[in-house]
């Protein structure tokens, strides 16, 4: 059987590790050469977790190089619109092509209403919501000149479907997302370009490293009855990333090509009611 994305390229942000490393690895596996962006270094305040290196993005280049695909890495914060489009142009230049944008850097900080400040507030607004415009902006002009049409993935969350309790940005930022993949859908279709939306449930990730889980406890002992808000239909509580690079890598296909404006959920049934 022929592999999915043959002779393609795609630009992941976030993929040092994680989803990111996952979507990178999954759609090399199917034949796509990668870029690679990921900000690799201090992350915002708010965020309790540990923030991926340059030795992770290093990991995720050694992986996708292991399957026989090309990639280019680049350190750079997707906040960073002009640096995230210098990354992007340069490295269609030395691959040849864009087909497929997966935008998947996104950050998450647990906090009760009233403890969110202004600067957490701005900062998890920008990463997730001017960081995911400014990675469509810096790759889908490319998809465009190419002529051949391609797919845009935007990683949102199950946030974006229900909400995430004690994360007000977050469920903002997420629900921006799910809008912008639809806005982005209407006038990109005409050039046969699809976007659509995948949103994870829980996923195993080096997001509930450091303080993270010690933060959810924190905020859920304020108001237990949220709690189980998230509950699956199955068994499974948690995700591995491979499970999301499978609908993210499908979506990236032909295999999905008369899927646009859809908000694919990955969350074993927990937004469903």
């Amino acid at each position: 059987m022929a592999a999915l994305l043959t002779g393609k390229v795609a630009f992941i942000t976030g993929a040092a590790r994680g989803q990111g490393r996952a979507h990178a690895v999954r759609m090399a596996n199917e034949g796509a050469d990668i870029i690679a962006v990921d900000v690799a270094g201090k992350l915002p305040d708010c965020v309790p977790y540990n923030p991926a290196t340059p030795e992770d993005l290093d990991e995720t280049v050694r992986l996708v190089e292991a399957t026989g695909q090309r990639i280019v890495s680049t350190i750079v914060d997707t906040r960073d619109y002009d640096g995230l489009r210098e990354a992007v142009d340069s490295a269609v230049a030395d691959l040849g092509r864009l087909d497929i944008i997966v935008a998947n850097a996104g950050i998450a900080a647990p906090q009760v209403w009233n403890e969110i400040t202004p600067a957490s507030f701005r900062d998890v607004m920008d990463v997730n919501v001017t960081g995911t415009w400014n990675t469509v902006m810096a790759g889908a002009q490319h998809i465009v000149d190419g002529g051949r049409g391609g797919s845009i993935v935007l990683i949102s969350s199950a946030a974006g479907i229900k909400m995430q309790p004690f994360m007000i940005h977050y469920t903002a930022s997420k629900h921006a997302i799910t809008g912008m993949a639809r806005a982005f859908a209407a006038e990109l279709g005409k050039h046969a370009i699809r976007v659509n939306s995948v949103h994870p449930g829980a996923v195993l990730t080096d997001m509930g490293s450091g303080d993270m889980v010690a933060a959810i406890g924190r905020t859920m002992e304020t108001n237990p009855q949220l709690a189980n808000m998230m509950t699956p239909f199955l068994p499974e509580w948690i995700a591995e990333p491979e499970d999301i690079a499978n609908t993210v890598c499908w979506l990236a296909s032909d295999q999905s090509n008369k899927i646009t404006a859809s908000a694919i959920s990955v969350d074993q049934g927990s937004t469903v009611y």
